[in-house]
Formats: C-alpha cells, sequence, structure tokens
C-alpha cells in the first residue's frame, strides 16, 4: 500500500497520503497493531500519523488491537444514541466496543438496511 500507484488508490489526496504513512508506518515496524501489542503505545503512535484521529484510533483499538474498552466517542451515531437512550459511556466500562458494535448494528444507518429482493416469477 504504501508504494501503490495513484491509480490504484481512487481516493483523495489527503486520504492517499495518510493511508500510504500508516502503511509505511506499520511495515517499518513503527506502530504495532499486533495481538499483544501494547494498546496505549499504538494510540500514541497511530495518531502520530497525520489524518489518523480519534475516530480511526479507537476503530483500529476495537478491530486490530482488539481492546474491548475501544470507544470512538467522536462517531456521530454513538453520540446521537447516547443521547437517546441516556447512561453515560462509562457505564458499559470495560466493554464499551461490544456496546459500539451493538449501537451501530441497530441504528437505522442506510448500512444496515438490506436490499429489497425482487420476488422471482
Amino acid at each position: 500500500m504504501a508504494d501503490a500507484p495513484d491509480d490504484v488508490l481512487a481516493m483523495p489526496e489527503t486520504r492517499k497520503r495518510t493511508l500510504r504513512s500508516l502503511a509505511r508506518a506499520l511495515a517499518e515496524g513503527e506502530i504495532d497493531v499486533s495481538a499483544g501489542a501494547d494498546w496505549g503505545l499504538a494510540r500514541g503512535r497511530l495518531l502520530g500519523v497525520p489524518g489518523i484521529g480519534p475516530w480511526s484510533v479507537e476503530s483500529i483499538a476495537m478491530r486490530a488491537l482488539g481492546d474491548p474498552d475501544a470507544f470512538p466517542e467522536t462517531d456521530l451515531a454513538v453520540r446521537r444514541t447516547l443521547e437517546r437512550i441516556g447512561p453515560p459511556a462509562d457505564t458499559w466500562r470495560p466493554w464499551r466496543a461490544y456496546v459500539t458494535q451493538h449501537l451501530w448494528a441497530t441504528s437505522d444507518h442506510e448500512t444496515n438496511q438490506l436490499p429489497v429482493m425482487e420476488a422471482s416469477a
């Protein structure tokens, strides 16, 4: 990914730079997101990659690092749902990543809608 040609990466230039920087850092061992990696260290180094923000860091912590308490608090769907249902996110410590997955899966966002299937004749 770090050296992929521009035509392979069909995305805005800033996103290409971010992706390439992250790929380079991972390939060179500057950032470790493998099983057993230090979650705090990985988060700090990910935040050092231009274009990687808190939402991306927490998403990576959920999926790659396996941190069960990773929490993308800036996620719009998560914030809106928590505002609607009430309990503060700290209520679910140390399992906030699971709560996040549930909130995403049960939101009314279009990505959660199955396509309408036409009946075959």
